[in-house]
């Protein structure tokens, strides 16, 4: 089956001299560099995780902005925004200029967040749960408001002295990108948020951990996952057809360099533990081994083999350079014997 193929940065920095990325504005000009490397070898996505008040990429906007200048076709996006923080409003009026830019090249992958560095982090960004709501439950209302923004409908009533001539109606935010609400993706920690995405017609991303809801390896629960996530979507018209991402850390031994970074220091098997006082996880295992051995290993992986998109973490604080030779090995030597492109 063929695959779309992106990365995904978490965007570290340290100031260890043993670090390529050692501060924040390493961490930014080399993610614009490594999404420009990338289109040029024939990835199609560059995605961004997103976390506050830790050495990693925060706000997405400007750094896809500036993504979306410098190249011409590849997909950028976020893997994820964590909407406990976002005002829906400014998160719409972002996403439009950005994927404006990008000349409607944003896949914007949102989510109730992951444990946090600090204590309710998003309540220092002004944001407290109603009551009797939950922490997930602000970010889902924050989603809910969003998509109904990006929709591009009018809902603000216009001054009846304006300081510009408004266009007759209600007023919508601006600057709006037609098509962007379709490109909007939810992560889903468990099936009951996958099947709750499907509702809201958002495409579904699925990332290396997951809720353990059956003691079973990350890629059958997350198989299962994609599988709840396409009936219940067909019980609704949408309009568009969805797409589905998992990721998975893969990394093809193919040189010195290689063996002497990863070669048996990585996790070949999936491992269970707690994420909070409440959630059981189920974190996946690491792909690192020679090629066939990794072409092997993948087609026996049955959430990759359901989903239409597949997204490589990057060791990113290795700079630009190793990277890049990183996802051309995962090209050459994987997707290629694989069928995924």
């Amino acid at each position: 089956m063929a695959k779309k193929i992106g990365f995904l940065s978490f965007g570290h920095w340290t100031p260890s001299p043993h670090s390529q990325t050692r501060t924040g504005q390493d961490a930014l000009l080399q993610s614009i560099d490594l999404a420009v490397a990338a289109e040029e070898l024939g990835i199609d996505g560059a995605y961004f995780r997103v976390h506050h008040f830790a050495r990693q990429l925060a706000s997405p906007f400007p750094l896809l902005s500036a993504i979306g200048a410098r190249t011409s076709s590849i997909e950028i996006g976020t893997g994820v925004i964590d909407m406990r923080y976002e005002n829906p409003m400014y998160f719409a009026e972002d996403a439009g200029a950005a994927d404006l830019i990008s000349e409607g090249r944003l896949q914007l992958g949102i989510s109730r967040g992951s444990p946090e560095q600090v204590v309710d982090g998003f309540s220092y960004f002004g944001y407290q749960p109603g009551e009797g709501e939950s922490a997930a439950d602000m970010a889902r209302k924050h989603t809910e408001v969003a998509l109904q923004v990006l929709e591009g409908r009018g809902f603000a009533e216009p001054n009846p002295r304006p300081m510009f001539p408004n266009p007759p109606g209600l007023l919508r935010i601006e600057p709006y990108s037609e098509g962007l609400r379709e490109r909007i993706w939810w992560g889903a920690g468990s099936d009951s948020t996958a099947e709750w995405a499907a509702k809201m017609g958002m495409n579904l991303m699925s990332s290396t951990l997951k809720d353990d809801e059956s003691g079973e390896p990350l890629h059958v629960q997350q198989a299962k996952q994609i599988q709840a996530f396409r009936e219940e979507w067909k019980k609704h018209d949408h309009g568009f057809e969805p797409r589905v991402s998992v990721s998975r850390s893969i990394i093809p031994v193919v040189s010195d360099q290689d063996r002497a970074y990863f070669l048996g220091q990585r996790d070949s098997e999936d491992k269970f533990g707690m994420i909070d006082e409440k959630t059981r996880a189920v974190f996946g295992r690491s792909y690192t081994a020679e090629p066939d051995e990794l072409v092997e290993e993948l087609a026996k992986d049955t959430a990759v083999a359901e989903a239409d998109t597949l997204l490589v973490t990057v060791p990113n604080q290795l700079g630009v350079e190793y990277n890049a030779h990183i996802l051309e090995s995962i090209v050459e030597h994987v997707a290629k014997p694989l069928g995924w492109k």
